[in-house]
């Protein structure tokens, strides 16, 4: 995997998202209740306080839970919710241990259809079918990986020219219109609401 991404707007976070199939994963699952440039930085974050240039799963499902959350709750923490985005980081690099042989990219390579990855990403720790789609989205758009159906299984994240999700994002002018639509939906929800 070698991709340009630009989900952190940083550019050693961002180069580490585009190198590493397991970053890309802890992004992803760290994106929720925060901003995604922040989650997505997170994995960076992790690997330097590792001291090294990349994340693997094995270090991490062996590390001792309450060392791991100090460490992802060092300032500046890598989550708003840092203890339990810790334990739910170790959940998915012991599944992906257990069932991948600690390989990342294994949960895509080789998969027969699009169906079937959405089922793959949905059975990993912290992953719903949302954040499943948004993750097959952003395999497809950004990262090549496009197996038949790909599009129809990530669902309306699979659209292209749609701004709905950090499968989307490209740069800055990308991240403005993801974070306008999240905004519209919010808007549309909130005038839903009975007083």
């Amino acid at each position: 995997m070698d991709a340009n991404l630009r989900l952190a707007q940083q550019p050693d976070a961002d180069a580490l998202l585009g190198r590493s199939p397991l970053a890309a994963l802890v992004g992803m699952l760290l994106d929720q209740q925060v901003p995604m440039e922040w989650a997505f930085a997170g994995p960076y974050t992790i690997a330097e306080r590792l001291g090294g240039d990349d994340l693997d799963a094995r270090e991490i499902a062996a590390y001792e839970p309450e060392a791991f959350a100090a460490l992802l709750s060092a300032k500046p923490a890598v989550h708003r919710y840092p203890g339990s985005m810790a334990k739910r980081v170790q959940q998915l690099c012991q599944y992906l241990v257990e069932h991948y042989d600690g390989d990342a990219a294994a949960v895509w390579e080789g998969v027969g259809g699009g169906k079937e990855l959405l089922k793959r990403l949905q059975d990993l720790p912290g992953f719903g079918k949302q954040k499943a789609q948004i993750f097959l989205a952003l395999l497809g758009k950004q990262l090549g990986v496009r197996p038949t159906g790909w599009r129809e299984a990530a669902g309306a994240y699979g659209e292209q020219g749609a701004y709905r999700s950090a499968a989307d994002i490209t740069g800055p002018e990308s991240l403005a219109k993801v974070r306008a639509h999240k905004q519209e939906l919010k808007a549309a929800k909130k005038a839903r609401k009975p007083l």
